[in-house]
């Protein structure tokens, strides 16, 4: 037994060792993949169309869900699954008090030299997964946004459990969650049916790197969710749905916005 004792050890160093390079090559992985997204995102942020529409009708409804006669700086907005922090900075120069939570963090480093960048002192960004619990207290937010992630979350019911939970009583929330797969070359020859070759070729601004990051992200999901599934998940995390409608490149998406209580 103590012959084979040093052979043991070896073999534990080893691994331990290999274990170490695998995580930093996973590490690094990772961070050179959150930046390219963070890259592209920021070109795509500005000049793609949908997505500008998109983002527009989601701004509507946050400014829609503002309480009358309220400072802004006292409306506390949550971004979930915030990215590199476009949306989440555009909140806070509007006025509200904003934080944004992501579960990447190399695409959360970047969000903080974007609000570094920006001088935002309304804004912060923290790295931490909702669904785990105890990252918020109850009731913490008058508002949540969540864009485009629920699909590949692991668990997202427990995060629409657990949005509900940190939302005050009478809060508001608006979800935005991709209804089917968006292939690249039937969403091109879909946009040119409809559309025109230059609305097609614009496409690719967002559909081809979109397909490279799907290819690329851990295999989870998808959850893709009609009209009567999303409202059924939202319910069932105690949600009152006000509203649900198509949105995104032809109907790909759904836009729900909902309330923590009647709705009354």
């Amino acid at each position: 037994m103590q012959a084979g004792a040093p052979a043991d050890g070896t073999l534990g160093a080893a691994r331990g060792v290999m274990n170490s390079v695998f995580g930093g090559l996973q590490w690094s992985l990772d961070r050179m993949l959150s930046v390219a997204y963070a890259v592209v995102y920021d070109f795509i942020f500005e000049r793609f169309a949908p997505y500008q529409r998109l983002r527009e009708e989601v701004w509507t409804l946050v400014e829609a869900s503002a309480p009358a006669g309220v400072d802004r700086r006292d409306v506390r907005v949550l971004d979930i699954a915030c990215g590199p922090g476009n949306f989440t900075c555009r909140l806070a120069e509007a006025g509200f008090t904003v934080t944004g939570l992501d579960t990447y963090g190399a695409l959360v480093e970047v969000a903080k030299e974007k609000r570094r960048a920006k001088h935002l002192a309304n804004v912060a960004f923290r790295h931490a997964e909702l669904a785990r619990g105890n990252t918020f207290r109850e009731g913490a937010f008058d508002q949540v946004v969540n864009i485009h992630s629920l699909y590949v979350h692991p668990a997202p019911d427990q995060l629409l459990r657990e949005a509900y939970r940190v939302l005050k009583p009478g809060g508001h929330a608006v979800f935005v969650n991709h209804t089917r797969q968006i292939g690249l070359w039937s969403t091109l020859k879909e946009i040119r049916q409809r559309g025109s070759f230059v609305a097609a070729f614009r496409c690719l601004l967002w559909v081809l790197p979109n397909s490279i990051f799907e290819a690329a992200r851990m295999p989870v999901g998808p959850h893709y969710w009609d009209e009567n599934a999303f409202a059924g998940h939202l319910r069932g995390a105690g949600f009152t749905v006000l509203e649900i409608r198509r949105t995104f490149l032809n109907g790909a998406s759904l836009l729900v916005w909902a309330r923590k209580g009647t709705g009354k």
